[in-house]
């Protein structure tokens, strides 16, 4: 049984309408059968659900009861664990092939309210104006203060074209503001290729779904055919890219790299959760039937100057691609600082059509670099003057969450870092400026990284 059917391996938390695509543990491990369990602690939780069968002021459902400490438990552990009742676990499972319905927002829990992490591009969310770090405090009329994050996103999805109105808190702004949004089914795009000019091409990966590696594949194989002379640069964006399938971080890694090398290693408690995984199709693949859309690749795939972009909305999937490529020497990272998230999160059924979203390892860079709680610093640190006074002040990143993770191969250093603008540094008082679109001709980080390109064919003499 290939490894990535033992275990279901995703990259970030919960997305308000978006389910990644996910494989499924069959079963918990064994061994957790002969864990003894916590007599007095037990004997604690059956007096408390005792009390409130009998005395709570209105009758409540076992059912209620017991999905409500489950989830309080699971809740507890780290921002990314969660328990999944049948809805949320059914939805999960449909939401495979980069389709779903909804607004196209990760989101996490603050403070009992719900913290954006990160809109997706081209969804109602990032179209309407969402931030990372806004709060939302009201979905319609209702106060998100006393909803679990399973409830809050219950909420916000829907049937596409219905409305819903978010009030939301959003630094340094004086007063909520409300946003309309519409309901869709929303399809990412996850690759869009395009040659920028004659020698020079252009990849962005918005989101690592069933079918990036694929996807990539084709478009690089476009991409050579339509660039009549030699191909001289190809810049992989990967900003604002929150993660998504392991596999396909693996795969996309796997396109540039030559086969065999590393691409990433997890370590875990259990034996599924040790993995080496490495640019092979055994190690990218899924399912008996999958096709292997690197084989035909030409050659200069793995050769060609390249430089990758990145930001702190790049997560997860896309840490292990930025790491693997600059610990490989193969390409050169650009951008600022990611997101850092460096853990797995296995889903595991419990019966009933539920589950349990657990963190069950850390990924680790070939080099032996821990993402978590610290990211891909760049090889070139290339900020956005339009965006980055706002993005030094409020973009969130892994090391804000509640309950995160510590790196265990280098502990936390606030002086690591960027130090925070001030509202005061900040000439848009909380308004997040107007950006150039990602791969337009405005792209000012784009543009430097085409300048690079030609700057290395100037010294490599061509």
């Amino acid at each position: 049984m290939r490894r990535f059917e033992k275990a279901g391996l995703i990259s970030l938390g919960l997305f308000a309408g978006v389910a990644l695509s996910l494989q499924f543990a069959a079963h918990a491990d064994k061994e957790s059968a002969a864990i003894p369990l916590p007599v007095e602690e037990l004997r604690a939780f059956s007096e408390v659900f005792g009390r409130i069968k009998s005395d709570y002021v209105e009758s409540v459902s076992d059912k209620k009861l017991i999905a409500g400490a489950i989830n309080g438990m699971v809740s507890g552990l780290d921002p990314h664990s969660s328990y999944l009742d049948a809805e949320a676990f059914k939805e999960l499972q449909v939401g495979t092939q980069g389709e779903f319905g909804g607004l196209g927002i990760e989101v996490g829990m603050e403070d009992g309210l719900v913290k954006v992490i990160s809109p997706i591009e081209d969804t109602p969310a990032f179209q309407a104006g969402i931030k990372s770090g806004d709060l939302i405090v009201k979905l319609d009329d209702t106060l998100v203060k006393g909803l679990t994050l399973n409830d809050a996103v219950k909420k916000m999805r829907g049937k596409p074209g219905s409305k819903i109105v978010l009030t939301v808190i959003r630094k340094d702004v004086p007063k909520p503001l409300l946003f309309t949004l519409s309901r869709a089914v929303i399809k990412v795009q996850s690759v869009k290729p395009k040659l920028i000019e004659p020698g020079y091409a252009f990849i962005r990966v918005t989101q690592f779904q069933e079918h990036t590696t694929e996807n990539l594949g084709a478009a690089l194989e476009k991409l050579f055919k339509e660039n009549k002379g030699e191909m001289k640069g190809l810049i992989l964006d990967l900003r604002n890219d929150p993660g998504g399938l392991l596999n396909g971080a693996v795969g996309v890694s796997a396109a540039f790299l030559a086969k065999d090398a590393l691409v990433v290693y997890t370590e875990g408690r259990t034996a599924d959760a040790q993995m080496r995984l490495t640019a092979r199709p055994e190690d990218y693949l899924r399912g008996e039937g999958s096709k292997n859309a690197l084989k035909n690749l030409p050659a200069e795939v793995k050769t060609v100057p390249m430089v990758v972009l990145v930001n702190g909305g790049s997560a997860s999937a896309s840490e292990i691609v930025a790491g693997a490529l600059q610990d490989h020497k193969r390409a050169v990272i650009m951008g600022t600082q990611t997101f850092g998230k460096g853990s797995v999160q296995t889903i595991l059924p419990l019966g009933n059509n539920t589950a349990v979203k657990l963190t069950t390892a850390r990924y680790y860079t070939p080099g032996g670099r821990s993402i978590q709680a610290k990211g891909i610093v760049p090889d070139i640190i290339v900020e956005d003057p339009a965006t980055s006074a706002f993005d030094n002040a409020f973009r969130l990143r892994e090391a804000d969450l509640d309950k995160h993770l510590i790196n265990d191969k280098q502990p936390e250093d606030k002086a690591d870092r960027k130090k925070s603008a001030s509202p005061a540094d900040n000439k848009e008082d909380g308004k997040k400026p107007d950006f150039a679109e990602f791969g337009s001709k405005n792209d000012y980080q784009l543009n430097q990284a085409l300048n690079l390109l030609k700057g290395m064919q100037i010294l490599h003499g061509k």
